[in-house]
C-alpha cells in the first residue's frame, strides 16, 4: 500500500486554500497513494482569534470537510484530514482542532480532537497559548481499516509518549501526527520525536506538516517548520518533504510492523511498577 503525505502552506483563507489542497490530494492519488494525509489546520492557519471567528465554520457547514469527503469518494481513497479548525457550540466560544479519517465511501469513519494544547513559551519573542482558542479533546481514537489499524494524534500530542503506547497496545499499526510545528522546536526535536515514537511502538509514523510563512490578512503571520516525515516501524526515515509545499509517497507494509514488534517486543514486556513516593 502507498501512503501520500501532503505538505501545505495554508493561509488564513479557507476558500483560497481548498483548491490547492484538493489538487495535492489528486496528485497523491495519481501517484498511487490509496491513503492520503493532510497536515494540521488544513483549512486555516491563523494567529488571529478574530479572523478565525470570521472565517471558521461548524463541522456540518465546513467547506473543506465537505469537499475532501467528495474527493475521497471520487478517488476511492482513504483520506486523513490532518485537522480542521472548527467552530463549536461551547459557551466559552473556543474552537475544536479536529482530525478526520474519511473512507473511500466519503463517510467519516473516525474523528479525533487534539488532546494536548500547545501552551508554551519558545523564546522571548515566540509564545503560544492554544488553549485560549481551542478546547482540548478527551479521548484517544483508533480506527480499523482494510490495510491497517490507525491511531489518530495531532502535533503537540507527539511529546506525550504514553498516548502512542496506549494506541499501539490497542493495535495501532500506523500512527498519524499531522502538524504545524514551530520552526524553533521543529529544528531541535521534530525528527527525533517522530523516530522515537516509531521505535517505541514498532509502528509506522506518518506526519504531514504545514511549512513556511503563512499568508495572513490579520494579525502576525505564523511560520511553520515543514519536513513532513514518514518513519518506518524500525525508526528509519522513509521520506522527508523538506521545506517546499508538495507531496511525498511511501510504501507502507503491515508485515513490517509485525517484524519490528517481534524483534523488540517492548509492547508486551512492560511491567507494572509503583510510582516514586
Amino acid at each position: 500500500m502507498k501512503a501520500g503525505l501532503i505538505q501545505l502552506n495554508s493561509s488564513d483563507d479557507p476558500a483560497a486554500n481548498l483548491p490547492v489542497t484538493c489538487a495535492m490530494v489528486q496528485q497523491a492519488a495519481g501517484e498511487g497513494a490509496t491513503f492520503v494525509l493532510t497536515p494540521e489546520v488544513t483549512n486555516c492557519v491563523s494567529a488571529s482569534r478574530t479572523r478565525q471567528k470570521d472565517v471558521l465554520q461548524h463541522q456540518d457547514d465546513d467547506i473543506t470537510l465537505a469537499a475532501l469527503r467528495d474527493e475521497a469518494k471520487a478517488l476511492g481513497i482513504w483520506l486523513l484530514i490532518g485537522s480542521l479548525a472548527l467552530k463549536t457550540d461551547d459557551p466559552d466560544g473556543r474552537f475544536a482542532n479536529r482530525s478526520f479519517l474519511i473512507g473511500p465511501d466519503g463517510k467519516i469513519h473516525a474523528w479525533y480532537d487534539k488532546i494536548h494544547m500547545f501552551d508554551v513559551t519558545v523564546s522571548e519573542t515566540e509564545s503560544y497559548r492554544e488553549s485560549a482558542g481551542y478546547r482540548p479533546g478527551t479521548r484517544a481514537v483508533l480506527c480499523p481499516t482494510p490495510f491497517a489499524q490507525i491511531g489518530l494524534t495531532v502535533c503537540y500530542d507527539l511529546r506525550f509518549p504514553a498516548l502512542y503506547r496506549t494506541l499501539a497496545s490497542a493495535g495501532a499499526e500506523i500512527l498519524t501526527v499531522p502538524s504545524a510545528f514551530s520552526p524553533v522546536t521543529g529544528a531541535a526535536h521534530w525528527e527525533t520525536l517522530l523516530r522515537a515514537r516509531a521505535i517505541e511502538t514498532g509502528a509506522y509514523v506518518l506526519a504531514p506538516a504545514q511549512t513556511g510563512t503563512h499568508a495572513t490578512s490579520r494579525g502576525k503571520a505564523r511560520q511553520t517548520y515543514g519536513h513532513s516525515l514518514a518513519v518506518g516501524p524500525w525508526g528509519d526515515v522513509l521520506a522527508d518533504a523538506e521545506t517546499d509545499p508538495g507531496v511525498i509517497v511511501v510504501d507502507v507494509d503491515a508485515d513490517q510492523v509485525t517484524q519490528a514488534r517481534a524483534r523488540i517486543p517492548s509492547l508486551k514486556a512492560r511491567r507494572p511498577y509503583k510510582d516514586p513516593s
